[in-house]
């Protein structure tokens, strides 16, 4: 019989061998798992960075999606947006990612005013350590979304004050070589004299208030072709006071029309009203409220924007802010033989703003002319509230006030970038 050693059963030195092979195994798979993990994660991060861009490049504002959106009368899926978010996916798979195979679910749909974007993500990535514990591969999954909403559908209805006070000098040098060939700071176009006011500034290459409006609504033709998504997202209309005093209403120069092309030509046909003669009608003849009353009629009701079908209308009013009209009650300034001298009288812009049309004012400063004893009798007094009307008369932030020396024509294009881009209210 066998005899052991003394302390041969107590002694346990030899544990931590034993032990140590008995958790190798699971020491280096947890190992592994932790490389195994962060490999994934990394490729996971990737693989969100790729669906993010995918997700917002595919509604971006010159994307085909949107483009397709604007000529959409309804809601639906967007067929092109699918096509081109997958294109921008895969476009980011790069380096290990070309060998992962990834499924992927994409949805674009509009619906009202906005387009959402959906990207999502699934993909299976091998392992490499955690073999060791039976696990051959670690899905991984994601999504990202991105929503845009689609420009508005605006109806620009561009009101041009053209009546004999438009005929001044467009700026203070214009004004003092017209008043040093004439006596008078205005060009009247007066049509009982061959040689008038007018031809004299025409042949002296003066140029008047309302020749830098009419260019300026022409230049305007052009940034709304340039700032639109799709060929009919802006429509615009011209319109004057009139063409001769003798007849002088509301006059269509250029009915609304999404061919803008068409409304720049048709706007050389805006010019200085006609007179009979001088002191015609006693020079009665810019009655803003006549000239709102009438557009009122004209200008269908307002959308909400989201389609061609239901555009937002917005009233484009450029004047230099004094009416002279017979009015021998509710003049809001003193009157001479029922002769109403007054800014613009504010609440015949209501009855627009309440249908909710926007108002939007370019007021073309009403130069003083300390040297014209009408100016100081009658229009002098009230001077500085013609800024302050004309600001009441425009909803709220569409206000802008500028002299023909700081540039009517990048004013204009200023308050129509505002018009544009303010942020509308959806439901």
């Amino acid at each position: 019989m066998a005899i052991l050693p003394p302390g041969f059963i107590s002694d346990r030195s030899g544990n931590f061998g034993i032990m140590t092979a008995l958790l190798v195994v699971p020491l280096f798979g947890a190992a592994g798992m932790a490389v195994d993990f962060a490999h994934a994660l990394s490729l996971r991060t990737q693989l969100y960075a790729a669906a993010d861009a995918a997700a917002v490049g595919s509604i971006a504002e010159k994307s085909g999606a949107v483009a397709a959106a604007m000529t959409m009368s309804g809601n639906g899926t967007i067929s092109l947006g699918k096509d081109d978010a997958r294109s921008i996916f895969m476009s980011q798979m790069s380096g290990e990612l070309t060998d992962v195979h990834v499924d992927l679910g994409i949805d674009v749909i509009k619906t009202a005013n906005k387009l959402n974007s959906q990207v999502s993500f699934s993909a299976t990535v091998p392992t490499t350590f955690m073999r060791i514990l039976g696990r051959d591969s670690i899905t991984i999954s994601g999504s990202a979304t991105a929503e845009y909403q689609t420009a508005a559908f605006m109806d620009f209805y561009i009101l041009l004050d053209n009546t004999p006070s438009m005929g001044v000098g467009a700026t203070a040098t214009d004004v003092s070589k017209l008043q040093a060939k004439t006596g008078c700071a205005f060009a009247c176009h007066q049509m009982d004299q061959s040689t008038n006011n007018y031809t004299i500034a025409k042949s002296l290459g003066v140029a008047m208030r309302i020749d830098v409006v009419r260019q300026a609504t022409q230049a305007l033709t052009d940034t709304a072709k340039t700032e639109r998504v799709s060929s009919d997202q802006f429509r615009m209309g011209v319109y004057t006071f009139g063409t001769k005093a003798e007849d002088a209403k509301l006059t269509t120069i250029s009915s609304p029309t999404s061919d803008l092309t068409k409304v720049k030509n048709y706007t050389d046909a805006v010019d200085l009203m006609t007179i009979p003669y001088q002191n015609y009608n006693q020079d009665q003849l810019t009655s803003f409220d006549s000239a709102l009353t009438q557009m009122n009629t004209i200008i269908d009701p307002a959308g909400d924007g989201t389609s061609n079908i239901s555009p937002e209308k917005i009233l484009f009013f450029v004047s230099d802010g004094v009416g002279d009209s017979y009015k021998p009650s509710g003049c809001t300034k003193k009157t001479t033989g029922g002769r109403c001298q007054e800014p613009i009288d504010t609440s015949f812009c209501k009855p627009l703003k309440d249908r909710g049309v926007k108002i939007a004012v370019l007021y073309t400063t009403y130069l003083p002319l300390p040297s014209n004893d009408w100016y100081n009798t009658w229009i002098k007094p009230f001077q500085s509230e013609i800024p302050t009307k004309m600001q009441a008369c425009a909803s709220p932030g569409f206000y802008f006030e500028v002299t023909p020396t700081e540039g009517i024509t990048d004013a204009m294009k200023a308050l129509f970038l505002k018009v544009i881009r303010a942020p509308r209210i959806t439901s």
